[in-house]
């Protein structure tokens, strides 16, 4: 499994950005895909998680300002960001977990990332 990110950058406070995290040789629908962001200094943090099916989750930081959603047609999933803060500032990496078994045996593919910088 390959997860290409793209569409990070640097905003101004309150701007925007699109994320994609285009997946090659796993299916974004058929399994569990997930934002994550660390910024220096810190922890990696979930942003949003998609299962293959279920409720989608979104951090408390997130809801209200980011979406997670998929094109299924182009294999890739996105994290709209909107009404960006510094404190956003971090790299940004999506995952697909992958079971492998029916005891649920699983992996994490990740992303290289993708910077994100917000200036007040």
């Amino acid at each position: 499994v390959q997860l290409v990110e793209a569409g990070g950058g640097l905003v101004h406070s309150g701007g925007s950005l699109r994320l994609s995290c285009a997946a090659f040789g796993g299916s974004v629908s058929g399994n569990a895909m997930g934002w994550y962001r660390q910024a220096p200094g810190k922890e990696r943090e979930v942003v949003a998680t998609m299962p293959s099916g279920g409720t989608i989750w979104y951090a408390d930081s997130a809801k209200g300002r980011v979406t997670i959603s998929r094109d299924n047609a182009k294999n890739t999933v996105y994290l709209q960001m909107n009404d960006l803060k510094p404190e956003d500032t971090a790299v940004y990496s999506c995952s697909m977990t992958v079971v492998l078994n029916v005891e649920g045996a699983n992996f994490r593919a990740w992303g290289q990332g993708t910077q994100v910088t917000v200036a007040s």
